[in-house]
């Protein structure tokens, strides 16, 4: 019998320990250059491995974030990543970076990122930053981030950064997970395709049902 209980307990330590992993896994070797020729070549985590051998220092680099991206849009910010698409050599590394560029009083609007926290520094300019707990409390935290400021946003938490000064802004932010993904809140929920049915936004959000195709309408556009 006790040996039943051990065993019983050491499954239930074993899923614990599964479910309690907020990251990507630990690599097993050094690094897995990323491939897409399958051709003697080992899936691992969603990408194909180089052989070691043949990896280069190119798999390994990335050059470029020191340039400005135009800020023309709707939202008046643009985010350049770099991750497993970028660098070949993130593959199982378990972190990636961005560089982020705002217009005056540009945002980077409400999102998430499903695989990843996120640590955000300021290079130039002044950002009021937050995140939202989730349910029952949903607590707002918020910052004002000034040159040379740090703020952390805890993994699949809706967080933002807006652009208070004017002056164009710029920050750089590294994510725990080789691909964090991201999930714009207003493009995922009004431009969705196919589109959520008007009568589920309408209660959920209590708007007219007329603002809520409005909405799908533009956003959908702007997706498309």
């Amino acid at each position: 019998m006790k040996a039943v209980h051990f065993l019983v307990a050491s499954v239930f330590l074993a899923l614990a320990s599964s479910l309690a992993s907020a990251s990507d896994p630990s690599p097993l070797q050094d690094f897995c250059v990323a491939i897409n020729d399958t051709k003697n070549a080992v899936f691992v985590n969603g990408k194909f491995c180089k052989d070691p051998k043949l990896a280069t220092p190119n798999d390994f680099f990335f050059s470029g974030l020191n340039i400005p991206r135009s800020t023309e849009n709707l939202v008046g910010s643009t985010v350049t990543p770099v991750n497993v698409a970028q660098i070949a050599g993130l593959n199982t590394l378990g972190v990636s970076l961005v560089r982020i560029d705002y217009a005056p009083y540009g945002q980077n609007p409400p999102h998430t990122h499903p695989r990843a926290s996120e640590i955000l520094v300021v290079q130039e300019g002044t950002l009021y930053v937050g995140f939202v707990t989730s349910n029952p409390e949903n607590k707002l935290f918020t910052k004002v981030l000034n040159k040379g400021d740090v703020f952390v946003f805890p993994v699949g938490l809706i967080h933002f950064q807006f652009n208070i000064g004017k002056t164009n802004a710029v920050a750089f932010a590294a994510l725990s997970s080789q691909n964090p993904g991201v999930i714009t809140i207003a493009n995922a929920v009004f431009g969705s395709d196919p589109a959520i049915n008007p009568d589920v936004l309408a209660r959920a959000f209590q708007l007219d049902q007329k603002v809520v195709k409005s909405l799908q309408a533009k956003f959908w556009w702007d997706n498309n």
